[in-house]
């Protein structure tokens, strides 16, 4: 059986009966996330209650923050699905940020964008490429690629900002709103919206897993794993470079290190989601809220006057908290 024929066929019954049992014994993890959301709302709507924390302006802050966050999750949770990873997300969001900066003030909103994905979409196909062909791990690819696209978008411009004139732009894009919903919050539902229904309602989110999974399984069952895995790190630039979009769009600029700071907060975000590091288990509904989670950290922290520093340290224990409970959940498996 080719890797083709699989692709065009059902979900092999191995495949279905091993994810069914995932779910199964994942017990409360799954629903881990929304209590964390829950408890660190409370906690802060307690703390900072006379600091603004629950003011609609604060709270709508929260979202926005959360929305390229929440965009670059969706594309991550494929990339770790399938038991792969993307150190590169945060330059990429940069380098497409200018990109879109610089195409939109000579074609307009729509090629801006369209440039910025196609940018995003090329990376992660040569991430993909050399993961795949050269048998080089995606940790290390990735790694080298982050350098690479930082470099570029360091030198595209001089390391000065791009601004961006196009009103269009910036009302799809960012700035604007349908009554009183952000753009931004509208572009997050519908990121949340498509990854979900491609992961567990379409074939190739499906074979995602399954690869994520057991590759070796996968690929005697017909499933071409190679075409996955480089699909999935090519969604999962994807998705960088259209948050380095709504990040352009929001501070009307693009720019040389936006986003970049990004990579461990999405990261942290797919992880206490409920996605497994180590591939075959992932959430995208649980991404999204994660996302949420690391914003309204990060809020919540600023209102206590905490510094970007303590704010590095509080991501780092989620993520080793995250990686602990991943660890734990491979062993039991």
């Amino acid at each position: 059986m080719t890797g083709d024929t699989a692709a065009a066929g059902p979900l092999p019954a191995a495949a279905r009966q091993w994810l069914a049992r995932r779910r199964r014994d994942a017990g409360l993890r799954p629903y881990v996330v929304y209590m964390a959301a829950v408890l660190i709302f409370g906690l802060f709507a307690v703390i900072l209650r006379d600091d603004g924390f629950l003011t609609a302006t604060n709270l709508l802050n929260i979202g926005r923050q959360a929305a390229p966050i929440a965009v670059m999750a969706v594309g991550m949770t494929f990339a770790l699905a399938s038991a792969e990873i993307d150190l590169s997300i945060g330059s990429v969001a940069a380098l497409s940020s200018l990109v879109a900066a610089e195409a939109v003030g000579d074609y307009g909103f729509v090629a801006g964008a369209a440039a910025a994905l196609a940018v995003g979409a090329g990376i992660g196909l040569i991430n993909g490429a050399i993961t795949v062909k050269v048998r080089i791990p995606s940790f290390l690819v990735t790694l080298g690629m982050l350098g690479i696209v930082s470099g570029i978008a360091r030198n595209m411009n001089n390391l000065q900002s791009l601004p961006i004139r196009n009103d269009t732009f910036l009302a799809v894009f960012g700035a604007g709103s349908v009554g009183p919903i952000s753009s931004l919050l509208i572009w997050t539902v519908v990121a949340g919206l498509v990854g979900h229904l491609v992961l567990h309602h379409l074939r190739w989110g499906r074979h995602v897993l399954s690869v994520g999974a057991d590759r070796g399984a996968a690929a005697a069952l017909g499933i071409n794993t190679d075409r996955i895995r480089i699909t999935a790190l090519m969604t999962s630039a994807a998705a960088a470079s259209f948050a380095g979009v709504l990040l352009a769009g929001r501070l009307a600029i693009g720019r040389h290190d936006l986003g970049e700071n990004l990579l461990l907060t999405v990261i942290a975000a797919v992880v206490i989601g409920g996605t497994n590091l180590f591939g075959g288990r992932a959430s995208v509904v649980g991404a999204i809220v994660g996302s949420v989670v690391m914003a309204m950290l990060n809020n919540g922290l600023i209102l206590m006057g905490l510094r970007v520093a303590d704010q590095l340290i509080a991501r780092g224990v989620i993520i080793i908290l995250a990686v602990a409970l991943s660890m734990r959940e491979q062993k039991e498996t």
